[in-house]
């Protein structure tokens, strides 16, 4: 018996599958394609993705492949200007472990996540299509290829075009703007630094250009350039020819192996569920690139889907649409909000926030999360902070929370469930259970007075804190 069906096997699908089946659910997760994606689009990762991928247990792999961002060097008409950071670069703090963005192509992400999901002896099923499905009160039917099936739930993770969410005749609502369009591609370019990033434009138009970053593993750089309303081939003549009219020629593009004209979509879907059929990931929100907001989003969509759907109570279930459309409807304001700097040609339309680093994102005020008082409260992102065990070895709190079950801190030496981790003070005697405060992050990072319990979820974040 199959529990979850998922549709779609890109990053969103991949992690929910991967939180589903560690917790010993019968998955099965199917792609329509008949080949994986090749091809960076979706390269660029956000802090808190990493944190979940932390938890996923494929950070390692993930970091080994990637890249920190790198400086843009300034191109214009044919000569070095300077250089930039789009974000600069943080220091990593004790409640904050990855305090910057990564880049890794899309298709090696996912090939890190399929990786990760063979571990527990689940397989994408490519070349399998959803062809159909109906619901009842106790599950729902699916239709594969050769094959009816009979699961608990559904999950459309099926992208833009989601079957899954036309088939239930669920809105998608916003607008695709025919005025802004990209010539996208992944290209190897003889003649650039690898360390840098370019930025290729005309001195009297500078923030109108081209731009190649390197991609890390592959000796490729991603191509961007405008387009306008202009129709072309997403050739590799056409990337040249785009490049020498912004570099004067001297960089020669060769094999070309992924291209696309990208138009941004910016929607939300009018409901993320339906019965026992969930959306996620691009089938409920379709972002503009600016920003770097799109696969993070749905990855995270993924994440909070996972746990709910393993327990399987009412109250969890119902929480999902609240609270990832809720984020979703916010980020996609912060990338649309961007995409018009673009286009307004705003010097700091390159420029990256805190707001795009998806750490500050939390679900206060949501169905979980009971409405409290202070600086930490429930719906809050749950901080990291360094401990040490009763053998004096350096834990981190992360590890305390890793895995798919529940949490409970204790502060202090106050009554505590028999599963709690206890965190005391440094300098207090600790038994074999208990963790050491280093430096007294934790206690601050949590606003701890001696005795507090916080209840955390498995996705990560507060669900509940006693004085």
């Amino acid at each position: 018996m199959t529990d979850v069906l998922i549709a779609g096997a890109g990053p969103t699908g991949l992690t929910l599958a991967i939180d589903l089946a560690r917790r010993g659910v019968a998955v099965r997760i199917v792609e329509k394609a008949e080949t994986f994606f090749e091809g960076s689009r979706g390269d660029g990762l956000q802090p808190r993705t990493l944190e979940v991928f932390e938890d996923l247990g494929v950070l390692d792999a993930v970091l080994a492949a990637g890249q920190q961002p790198v400086p843009m060097k300034i191109h214009l008409g044919g000569e070095v200007v300077g250089e930039r950071m789009m974000a600069e670069l943080a220091e990593p703090t004790p409640d904050v472990p990855y305090p910057n963005g990564f880049f890794l192509g899309q298709s090696r992400t996912e090939g890190i996540l399929r990786d990760r999901l063979a571990e527990f002896g689940v397989q994408v099923e490519l070349g399998t299509p959803l062809l159909g499905f109906e619901q009842d009160a106790d599950g729902v039917t699916a239709e594969l290829p050769g094959e009816r099936i009979r699961v608990d739930y559904l999950v459309g993770a099926d992208g833009g075009k989601s079957f899954v969410r036309k088939a239930l005749g669920i809105a998608f609502e916003g607008t695709t703007d025919e005025s802004i369009r990209m010539l996208l591609g992944d290209v190897q370019a003889e003649g650039l630094d690898r360390e840098f990033g370019h930025w290729f434009a005309k001195p009297e138009d500078p923030m109108t250009g081209i731009v190649l970053t390197p991609l890390p593993g592959v000796p490729h750089f991603q191509f961007g350039a405008p387009l306008g309303e202009e129709q072309v081939e997403a050739s590799l003549v056409t990337l040249q020819s785009r490049l020498d009219e912004l570099s004067g020629g001297g960089v020669r593009l060769h094999d070309l192996t992924w291209s696309t004209v990208w138009r941004p979509n910016i929607r939300l879907a009018e409901r993320f569920r339906d019965g026992r059929v969930f959306l996620a990931g691009d089938a409920a929100h379709a972002h503009p690139p600016t920003g770097g907001q799109g696969l993070n989003t749905g990855v995270q969509d993924g994440y909070n889907l996972g746990w709910k759907l393993a327990d399987g109570s009412p109250e969890l279930l119902d929480s999902y649409e609240p609270e990832r459309r809720g984020v979703a409807a916010r980020v996609l304001k912060i990338s649309t909000e961007i995409l018009e700097k673009y286009k307004e040609g705003a010097d700091d339309a390159h420029e990256r926030g805190e707001n795009t680093r998806q750490l500050d994102i939390g679900y206060r005020g949501g169905p979980l999360s009971p409405a409290a008082t202070g600086r930490i409260r429930p719906g809050d992102r749950a901080p990291d902070a360094p401990l040490k065990d009763a053998n004096g070895k350096s834990v981190r709190l992360f590890e305390l929370l890793r895995g798919p079950q529940s949490t409970v801190l204790v502060f202090g030496d106050g009554p505590a469930p028999e599963s709690a981790r206890r965190i005391l003070p440094a300098g207090s005697a600790l038994s074999d259970v208990d963790f050491e405060d280093v430096g007294g992050h934790a206690f601050a990072a949590y606003d701890a007075e001696n005795g507090r319990q916080v209840s955390i979820r498995p996705d990560g974040y507060i669900r509940g804190l006693t004085a």
